[in-house]
């Protein structure tokens, strides 16, 4: 059994290696290297190659986005039927031309209609192209648009989806537009502005700036097209604002909520789109933008996505309530960047050959983004993550437009364990939202009301350590929706990670639950009790005295035995439950769950938890795992949570509070302040500390450590204190921006050897 004690003897070491996941160093660069770099770029972006001919330019680029626009396939039978079923107003059946409300609004089928046959206009080769009744159809439908200018209740179809989808058009159908098609159709497409209510830095801007971009070429105005890519290459920044954060994630809004997965990716395949558009002309982006944008996506974008393929569940917010949200990501964005830019073409081409499946994942990494209190860790054979919250930002996004109406609970310490990808697809109609995997949450009979679902956190010790390989989260959680409180954390390791919650109180008159996982059931689920392991029948199951439970290759190992409750069962609902959009079909869904939590009961009083994921594991192999005792809770109490990892001997440990960890007869850590420590023993007569301030406050850290050590750098020192026979040591942290990342100290035992701490 896995043994929790207070202390154990242990050798600490060296640091390893910062770079792995195949990811460039330049995940290190501070924030203030990139606004140095980037400052100096900003004017680049006027200048012009010399010799060329912008409007020859213009032309060139503006074949490329006709070209592209064309790439799809055309429906000859699609077409036909929009053909034949027009209307003489130019309106076809079936779409609801009356609802202009948020959550309606079907006139996009009526621009999406236009679009797909101006395609079949234009295209090479399609049986349409060139065809008369084409073109009657689309200036019909063109002109009954633009006699009633709709205009929705929802700003993005205003100033984004109705430019864009009518600028493509424009583009396609270009000489056959009347006069007064082209006008009024630049002028509902010029909606779509910089000067614009909806284009804020960040995500919104970049996308309207492209769309202005496609209006400058419509109209072959080279002037429309220079002010845009200056814009961009502006744009291209690290800021504490809306945009690309110095963590290297990305926020849409000041809630500082990670959107890595949404507009952050719609940044970046805005960016990548037009880089490729633009490269080689007179507008290209400079070098540095292009090489920031780059850092972004591989460092940013792409840790966040499980094997670089499917964007993390837990760094996802309100499009979880669409279908198909956690499909795989597409080759366009690398594959783009490979060709505008050779920076990191190695790593790009990777992540292109894993897309396409012709190549095995092997990606290793692990980061926080401290920005958006969100941790991922990548090993080759699963994928992990932990969302939290705290004072600093909101528990999570709105529910805009009446999308993810039971997110409530989502960042309260969300874990989400992936060997495949695949596990939580479209899950979320039949999910039961009150236990989100990795959370401790208060079992209501009804949740609180979907407008009051996003709050501002409540405590400031939130945060990780990580040296870019390893690393451990800690969230002192307070739910903003309940009288519950609770000290959580995660320590991640090669071959598994371990999960800690202590202080869990509550003064709810409903129970209190920690769930394990909730996923799509595959195949059998296994218990071990005192009796020799088992495979459950479906249903739903109270279970006593549980060692470990095993399911999907994922071993959930409990370091005490515990009663649990287990569900493999059939769970139904459907998409209206959780999104009011028109397109959030009423019709039931039933999927085959997997659920698996804890039970701390009514008003818990300091209650906790300890458990060990094991992933890629066999279920005759957990056993054996279990029976080397190489992973050792030292401490899980409200003050100090701690790990020890014998294999590895790598220990990792929060102080909630100024304490000490002893580790044998003669090596002890003390920790002056609250913060986050890891400590690498690898290598012999070496200490390396990785700390952090999960607070954000402090300037300093300081600790006393029971072996000699002496040195110096520039932003820490050792001395040997003789009278208490300690090393006492002290860090510097990083300020502003990059408060809460993580700084690496490397010690030499007793050489008085001079090395610079790293900040990751």
């Amino acid at each position: 059994m896995i043994k929790e004690i207070a202390c154990i003897s242990v050798i600490v070491g060296t640091l390893l290696t910062a770079h792995v996941f195949n990811f460039s160093p330049t995940s290190f660069i501070t924030s203030a290297h990139y606004s140095d770099e980037l400052n100096k770029l900003t004017d680049n972006s006027k200048r012009s190659l010399p010799g060329r001919d912008k409007n020859a330019d213009l032309e060139v680029i503006r074949k490329r986005i006709v070209d592209d626009l064309l790439e799809p396939a055309v429906s000859e039978s699609k077409n036909k039927k929009l053909i034949q079923s027009i209307q003489p107003e130019g309106t076809w059946p079936g779409i609801n031309y009356t609802d202009v409300s948020r959550t309606g609004f079907e006139h996009r089928i009526h621009l999406d209609n236009m679009l797909d046959l101006s395609r079949a206009y234009r295209k090479p080769g399609s049986a349409f192209n060139g065809s008369p009744a084409i073109k009657k159809t689309v200036s019909a439908a063109l002109d009954f648009w633009i006699s009633k200018d709709f205009i929705c209740d929802n700003w993005w179809w205003n100033e984004m989806g109705t430019p864009n989808l009518m600028i493509n058009t424009l583009l396609l159908m270009d000489s056959d537009l009347t006069e007064k098609q082209r006008t009024e159709g630049a002028r509902i497409a010029g909606r779509a502005n910089l000067e614009a209510s909806g284009a804020r830095p960040g995500g919104d801007l970049i996308q309207i700036a492209a769309m202005l971009g496609k209006q400058g070429l419509f109209k072959r105005d080279a002037t429309i097209l220079d002010r845009v890519v200056k814009v961009m290459a502006e744009e291209i920044k690290i800021t504490t604002d809306r945009g690309i954060k110095p963590d290297l994630g990305f926020h849409h809004r000041v809630d500082h909520v990670t959107s890595i997965h949404t507009y952050g990716t719609g940044y970046a395949s805005a960016f990548s789109y037009w880089a490729v558009k633009i490269a080689g002309t007179s507008f290209t982006l400079p070098e540095g933008a292009m090489n920031l944008l780059i850092d972004y996506y591989l460092d940013g974008i792409c840790r966040s996505m499980a094997f670089g393929r499917y964007g993390d569940i837990g760094a996802r917010n309100r499009d979880l309530s669409r279908q198909g949200s956690l499909s795989p990501a597409g080759i366009e964005i690398p594959q783009n960047l490979l060709k505008a830019s050779s920076y990191r073409k190695k790593e790009l081409e990777e992540i292109v050959l894993i897309r396409q499946g012709e190549k095995k994942p092997a990606l290793k990494g692990n980061r926080f983004f401290w920005h958006s209190e969100y941790f991922a860790h990548q090993r080759p054979a699963y994928f992990t993550s932990a969302r939290m919250h705290s004072s600093r930002n909101s528990n999570v996004e709105q529910p805009h437009n009446e999308e993810g109406l039971k997110n409530h609970y989502f960042a309260d310490g969300s874990n989400f364990i992936s060997r495949t990808g695949k596990e939580y697809y479209d899950i979320f109609p039949v999910w039961d939202w009150q236990k989100i995997p990795g959370a401790t949450i208060v079992q209501r009979p009804l949740m609180p009301p979907w407008k009051e679902l996003a709050k501002k956190g409540l405590t400031d010790f939130v945060g990780g350590v990580s040296d870019g390989e390893f690393g451990a989260a800690a969230f002192d959680f307070a739910s903003p929706h309940d009288p519950l409180t609770a000290r959580k954390s995660w320590f991640f390791f090669d071959q598994e990670y371990v999960c800690l919650g202590a202080a869990i109180t509550s003064e709810s008159q409903y129970a209190v639950v920690t769930t394990l996982n909730q996923c799509l059931l595959n195949k059998d689920v296994r218990v071990k009790t005192a009796n020799p392991q088992q495979v459950t029948q479906k249903g739903t199951h109270n279970l006593k005295g549980v060692s470990w439970v095993f399911h999907d290759s994922i071993a959930y190992i409990f370091s005490a035995p515990v009663d649990c409750m287990l569900k493999n069962t059939t769970a139904s609902g459907n998409w209206r439950e959780i999104s009011h959009q028109a397109s959030a079909s009423k019709e039931p869904v039933q999927k085959e769950v997997f659920s698996l939590w804890i039970d701390h009961g009514t008003r818990p009083n300091n209650a906790r938890y300890s458990y060990i994921v094991v992933p890629a594991i066999s279920a005759t192999a957990i056993d054996p795992y279990i029976k080397k005792s190489e992973i050792v809770i030292l401490s899980n109490t409200p003050e100090i949570q701690s790990v020890y990892n014998t294999r590895m001997k790598r220990s990792q440990a929060v102080f909630y509070k100024a304490g000490k960890i002893k580790f044998n007869n003669t090596l002890t850590l003390t920790s002056i302040q609250p913060c986050i420590v890891m400590i690498d023993g690898n290598k012999v007569s070496k200490l390396t500390l990785s700390v952090s301030d999960p607070t954000r406050k402090l300037s300093k850290l300081n600790f006393e450590v029971s072996t000699r050590l002496t040195g110096s750098g520039t932003n820490w020192r050792a001395t040997w204190d003789n009278d208490k026979k300690v090393s006492v040591i002290q860090v510097e942290l990083p300020k502003e921006g990059d408060a809460g990342k993580t700084v690496i100290v490397e010690l030499s035992e007793s050489t008085g050897k001079t090395e610079q701490a790293k900040k990751t």
